[in-house]
């Protein structure tokens, strides 16, 4: 058995090296090389935002059941301990002195372009802390289809039943 590989010399992290003018074993990644599979070209999908750089008015996502239960999976996790589980602002964190988060239900953000709230989800915004390291993102936009659902279920009106289910309501 030959452990040649195994005993090899070598530079481990952090380690100083003469070999370089920096002084520095480890490199950077040669400028622009993205990693297989990150390549984030698509500023809808990613950012929120047109190529412009304004917000997106929709989910770009397929809206589903499977979308949106995803959705109310994080939003439970993740956002209810502030905003509560219906969205009004209400949480259990308010009681710990914590400021009370906007409600979802307010006219302001029911009016908000979904890549607005896909944005603030991602990169926080005064108290609200930025998730977009620990929300993937197809899960961050699931979140933003559950906030719409639990906005249009205090906000609906007759005409956004279909017509064959208005019988049974009246």
């Amino acid at each position: 058995m030959v452990m040649d590989m195994d005993f090899q010399e070598k530079y481990d992290p952090q380690e100083s090296s003469p070999l370089f003018a920096d002084g520095k074993a480890m490199r950077q990644p040669v400028y622009g090389t993205v990693a297989r599979g990150e390549l984030r070209n698509n500023d809808s999908l990613y950012r929120g935002t047109t190529s412009d750089g304004d917000f997106i008015e929709k989910n770009p996502m397929e809206i589903n059941m499977s979308t949106l239960q995803r959705g109310q999976q994080e939003f439970n996790i993740y956002c209810s301990p502030c905003h509560s589980r219906v969205g009004d602002g209400r949480g259990i964190m308010v009681e710990y002195n914590y400021a009370p988060p906007a409600s979802f239900h307010s006219e302001r953000l029911r009016t908000l372009p979904d890549g607005h709230i896909f944005d603030v989800i991602t990169n926080g915004r005064r108290n609200m802390p930025a998730y977009g390291s620990q929300i993937p993102v197809k899960d961050r936009w699931a979140i933003v289809a559950y906030v719409r659902a639990l906005q249009r279920s205090q906000n609906a009106r007759l005409g956004d039943v279909p017509e064959e289910l208005r019988e049974q309501m009246r």
